[in-house]
C-alpha cells in the first residue's frame, strides 16, 4: 500500500515560481515512473510532465516545456515539478501519479494540490 501525498501549492502572480512536492510512502514501493498532471474546471485531466524512476529520463507537455522542471529525490521517494515564469492558464488541480511498470498505465494518485495563478 503506498500513497502518494502532493504539497506546494498555492497562490502565485503571474511570472512568479512555485515548486510542487510529491512523496510516496507505504510498504511495497514499486515505481517504475511518476508524473505530473493537471487539471482545470470543466476540462480533462492533462499531461504535465513525467520522470522515470531509476534512469531519470523526463518527459514534458509542450505547453510547459522549458518553464517548468521534474526531478526526484530517490532517497526520499519523492518527486517535484519547479514552476516557472507561471501563467494564468497554468492554474489548476495538479495531481501527482505513479506507474507500476513500464508501459503501464498511472494506477496510483494523490489527492491533488491547487495552483493559483493571478493576472
Amino acid at each position: 500500500q503506498v500513497q502518494l501525498v502532493e504539497s506546494g501549492g498555492g497562490l502565485v502572480q503571474a511570472g512568479g515560481s512555485l515548486r510542487l512536492s510529491c512523496a510516496a510512502s507505504g510498504r511495497a514501493f514499486r515505481i517504475h515512473r511518476m508524473g505530473w498532471f493537471r487539471q482545470a474546471p470543466g476540462k480533462e485531466r492533462r499531461f504535465v510532465a513525467a520522470i522515470t524512476w531509476s534512469g531519470g529520463g523526463t518527459y514534458y507537455s509542450d505547453s510547459v516545456k522549458d518553464r517548468f522542471t521534474i526531478f526526484r529525490d530517490n532517497a526520499k521517494n519523492t518527486v517535484y515539478l519547479q514552476m516557472n515564469s507561471l501563467k494564468p492558464e497554468d492554474t489548476a488541480l495538479y495531481y501527482c501519479a505513479a506507474a507500476p511498470l513500464s508501459g503501464s498505465q498511472y494506477d496510483l494518485w494523490g489527492q491533488g494540490t491547487q495552483v493559483t495563478v493571478s493576472s
